[in-house]
């Protein structure tokens, strides 16, 4: 794609964007974001086919991106406790970055019947995601750095679940985007547990 075309498609994304997470998806005309855009609706359509399909282009780069940057970050050490740390740091250093985005992405797999169309695709990515996440975990758990009093799949829900939880309660409330030290905290009450010494 030339250069034009390449920021045309970006600025449809990006208007788009801010389109579908102010209105939602049904609220959302094809007219409005061109107009927004400036741009036609045969533009829009040549590059992303229709409003799905521009609706889907957004959801995968989430989804893509962010599986990106974890490997990028998992990559950085060979340490366990590191590797997670990183993850979860890169992670919400993103979603800081992309709230509207990310809110788009929390929202879709919990939209009632017909208010997205049932060719929007998130789950097979967001899955993917978890999987190598939950690979990260699997090998940590082979070489004997977790617990084998739980499944691998058990311990990987536990703390995909906790860094969710925390980029949720940012998503509702912006004041407080996750940081380095909440990735840290996180993957260090995972670690090392909650209870005390008469637990």
């Amino acid at each position: 794609m030339d250069s034009a075309g390449s920021r045309t498609k970006r600025k449809l994304l990006r208007v788009a964007l801010k389109i579908f997470a102010d209105r939602g998806y049904a609220g959302a005309s094809v007219q409005a974001i061109v107009d927004a855009a400036r741009v036609t609706k045969p533009t829009l359509y040549y590059y992303f086919g229709s409003k799905a399909g521009l609706y889907q282009a957004l959801l995968d780069w989430a989804n893509d991106e962010r599986l990106r940057l974890m490997r990028e970050a998992a990559g950085r050490s060979a340490s366990l406790p590191r590797q997670l740390v990183e993850v979860l740091a890169a992670i919400f250093d993103f979603i800081d970055g992309n709230r509207e985005l990310m809110r788009l992405a929390f929202a879709t797999p919990f939209s009632a019947r017909g208010e997205v169309p049932r060719e929007i695709n998130y789950l097979k990515k967001a899955g993917r995601n978890f999987e190598f996440f939950h690979g990260l975990i699997r090998r940590g758990r082979d070489r004997g750095e977790l617990s084998s009093r739980f499944t691998s799949l058990e311990l990987a829900t536990g703390l995909y679940g906790m860094m969710t939880i925390r980029v949720m309660a940012f998503l509702v409330r912006p004041e407080r985007p996750p940081t380095r030290r909440d990735a840290e905290s996180v993957v260090r009450l995972f670690l090392k547990g909650a209870a005390g010494p008469k637990g």
